[in-house]
């Protein structure tokens, strides 16, 4: 990055903490080859999410919506435009310092659990604690408050095939929240689950909101998931258009 490029990154930074913003997406772009075919995604699509806030993306298969939370993980690279999270510009950065930063800002839960199965519900949660330095006490009482958080207390001796679809999610929840991220990201978290299992995430996700100020950005298909959330956005042909109450685009 030149210096001219530095600096308007700064500004941007600057900018978007000084409106309380803590996710700020500006023209992204993102492109990729499968097999003879460029697939754009994402075409100079522009999101702001505010500290605290409760985000649900919306949109068909293959419409930008992992791509875009991935972008904001820094798991994905823009191929366009910049990603500015929690005040830092992480567009150009490598690998390692990405994965340092995430391991503290951001808490990550995917639609197939992703827990480790020769691990217990308390060896899941205390994975990314591993990679901070922490003291074994530090450690052991982060794990119990997550655990208790996703009331798992009892459950923490379990292996994944001894929990329910629904307390593995909530496992899952527990290992995103165990580093108290500034932002939990969420890739179709009811995805696997029956409904009674899928409300209990989602009263789990929104009282992280509303309790704990987490700010939460989920993508769903789901209409009964996405209206718990306070905002709605749906990724169309590659931009995003914001929803009303009653799930009617308007340009934005």
């Amino acid at each position: 990055m030149d210096n001219s490029s530095k600096s308007e990154s700064n500004r941007m930074s600057q900018n978007d903490i000084a409106n309380g913003t803590v996710i700020a997406v500006h023209g992204v772009r993102k492109t990729y080859q499968k097999g003879d075919v460029e697939v754009t995604p994402l075409d100079g699509a522009d999101l702001e999410v505010a500290t605290g806030e409760f985000l649900a993306l919306m949109g068909p298969s293959g419409s930008g919506k992992s791509t875009l939370l991935n972008l904001v993980a820094g798991i994905d690279k823009a191929t366009a435009g910049r990603v500015v999270v929690a005040g830092e510009d992480i567009t150009d950065w490598d690998e390692d310092r990405l994965a340092d930063w995430r391991t503290r800002t951001i808490g990550y839960v995917f639609q197939q659990f992703n827990l480790m199965p020769v691990l217990t519900a308390y060896e899941n949660v205390e994975l990314p604690l591993l990679l901070l330095p922490l003291s074994r006490t530090k450690r052991r009482k982060l794990v119990t408050t997550a655990l208790e958080l996703v009331e798992l207390s009892d459950r923490g001796k379990h292996y994944p095939r001894q929990l329910s679809g629904g307390q593995e999610q909530r496992v899952a929840i527990a290992r995103a929240i165990a580093t108290d991220p500034k932002i939990v990201l969420a890739d179709e978290p009811t995805g696997n689950l029956d409904r009674a299992s899928a409300d209990g995430v989602m009263e789990l996700l929104a009282s992280l909101n509303s309790r704990f100020e987490k700010t939460i950005v989920l993508v769903t298909h789901d209409a009964a998931v996405a209206s718990r959330a306070k905002r709605i956005l749906h990724l169309d042909k590659g931009v995003l258009v914001e929803m009303d109450s009653s799930l009617q685009g308007v340009q934005v």
